[in-house]
């Protein structure tokens, strides 16, 4: 896991991490913004120092494949063919928070949430 909003392309034609641009990217990087925006550690960029301590997000957010390649991902694939505007959220550090955890991520994600939905 990882604190983060990513977004397409998840993939490039190298094969590489590397920044792929989208058409919309623009777009896709404003809708990412509103979203790790409202999250105080999420924005910051470095929320995961202890596990990753090379690991840098600008403001949250990131280009998937410069992130990791990721060939055939469903957020490209719906992009691409059915023009879904798609993005990933990743929620925390830790891929499988405890139960009791779970109301602290809701209120480091709720704004969050909320103005994502005002992004429509």
């Amino acid at each position: 896991g990882s604190l983060v909003v990513n977004y397409p392309f998840d993939d490039d034609e190298q094969g590489i991490a590397i920044y792929s641009k989208s058409p919309d990217d623009a777009v896709f990087q404003m809708l990412a913004l509103a979203y790790s925006k409202e999250n105080a550690k999420m924005y910051q960029g470095s929320p995961c120092k202890d596990m990753y301590p090379t690991e840098y997000f600008p403001h949250g957010i990131t280009n998937g494949a410069q992130w990791y390649n990721v060939p055939g991902g469903m957020q490209d694939w719906n992009y691409l063919h059915t023009n879904c505007f798609e993005v990933t959220i990743e929620l925390g550090c830790v891929k499988y928070p405890k139960a009791e955890e779970l109301p602290k991520y809701w209120a480091q994600n709720h704004r969050s949430l909320l103005q994502f939905m005002k992004q429509v």
